[in-house]
């Protein structure tokens, strides 16, 4: 479960294991003080450390960018094949929260599990997601 969510937020293998991998042991060395709700706990840290994650990426990647050649830079876009991997991409494209509110979604939280995962006010998680899967099937219809 923590491995996929991870997957479809940071749309790497090898990432999403490094920050599964991390998680767990934040599990060990402080778990939670009660356990009645540990996925809610492992998703909600999990998806802090690729928030963490995500925000070195891109400091990274603006500073490779200066380097790369444009060719280069889209290479990956025209390889892409497949309708996973096109709804990954579309994933990708998305803000942060709105990616992270689609897969809790996927997963069957309910929005008021959402709400204390991603501090999102109860009320407003539907709106908020609404609005993440209308501009995530604007992204997916570009690729299409």
């Amino acid at each position: 479960m923590v491995l996929r969510h991870l997957i479809l937020i940071l749309g790497e293998q090898s990432a999403a294991e490094d920050i599964a991998q991390e998680t767990f042991i934040r599990l060990y060395e402080r778990p939670p003080k009660e356990f009645t709700n540990l996925s809610g706990w492992l998703i909600k840290v999990s998806t802090n450390l690729a928030y963490n994650y995500l925000r070195g990426e891109k400091s990274r990647k603006r500073r490779e960018m200066a380097d790369t050649p444009v060719k280069e830079l889209y290479a990956d876009d025209v390889s892409r094949m497949g309708e996973t991997e096109e709804v990954r991409d579309a994933l990708r494209r998305l803000d942060y929260r709105d990616r992270v509110l689609i897969v809790l979604k996927f997963y069957g939280f309910s929005y008021l599990e959402i709400s204390e995962m991603t501090g999102v006010k109860k009320a407003s998680v539907g709106k908020s997601l609404a609005r993440a899967l209308e501009k995530f099937q604007k992204a997916y219809e570009r690729k299409s």
